[in-house]
């Protein structure tokens, strides 16, 4: 393992989710800087009043979010809180944040991570998705076969990212209190001053079924799902709308 002055990994694992060690481990070992691993907040073992201590039934920011959140997804967003307050604590540069379902291609990864490493500073949160970036989109830089992408719409997911000390300390401040999951807050460009940016090719793929399926999800019923896709379909419109306009505003 190479080391990077002023950035680390964070490993973000849920200690109960045993059959996601190797995964882990596999990370630990491709990482490209120093890593260790974040204790994921189990949103299981939450108490109501600790439910009630962050989250937000009524919703924060526009649009409004039409759903409740689930403990899982309470879990997920107080785990990624841990690793934004982990890189202010340590003082680092910039911090690397990994869910522990993610499969690492070294090669890659290393080139992508480099060419975001450079810009991290002046656009504090850059993505390394699991899923092609679509939608329009501005190149911010290039580097051999690497882009750093700026899509209008954030895509959802927070399967790999780095963040700055700075931006890190922002988000924290932002979110005292939540009112929906970690990556919707994130698309909220108009709130977190900041438009997503990802690297393409990331050099990450999703293991989340290989490395013993999701953590957050919960079934539901068909009427339920039906009345849920509908509201999905409207929130993203409005989503949509938002991101143009903030896109615009920024003169892009």
């Amino acid at each position: 393992m190479s080391t990077s002055g002023g950035i680390e990994a964070f490993i973000i694992h849920l200690a109960r989710a045993t059959a996601r060690r190797p995964q882990v481990d596999r990370i630990l070992a491709a990482s490209p800087v120093p890593a260790t691993i974040i204790d994921a907040v189990d949103g299981r073992g939450l108490s109501s009043q600790e439910i009630d201590a962050v989250y937000s039934r009524q919703s924060l920011h526009a649009p409004r979010y039409p759903f409740t959140m689930a403990v899982g997804e309470i879990g997920c967003f107080l785990s990624h809180r841990r690793a934004w307050q982990a890189i202010v604590d340590k003082g680092l540069e910039a911090g690397l944040i990994i869910e522990d379902d993610v499969e690492i291609d070294a090669p890659v990864f290393a080139q992508a991570f480099g060419l975001a490493r450079q810009h991290v500073a002046e656009l504090g949160y850059i993505q390394f998705q699991t899923r092609p970036v679509r939608g329009r989109s501005a190149v911010v830089a290039r580097k051999g076969g690497f882009s750093v992408v700026r899509p209008q719409v954030g895509p959802l997911r927070t399967s790999a990212q780095i963040v700055s000390a700075g931006h890190a300390k922002l988000l924290l401040e932002l979110t005292a209190r939540i009112d929906r999951p970690v990556d919707g807050f994130l698309q909220l460009s108009w709130v977190t001053t900041k438009a997503m940016c990802c690297v393409v090719p990331p050099g990450v793929s999703d293991r989340t079924s290989q490395s013993g399926g999701s953590t957050i999800s919960a079934s539901t019923r068909y009427s339920a799902k039906v009345s849920r896709e509908i509201n999905r379909f409207i929130y993203r419109r409005r989503i949509r709308a938002c991101s143009a306009k903030f896109a615009s505003q920024a003169g892009e």
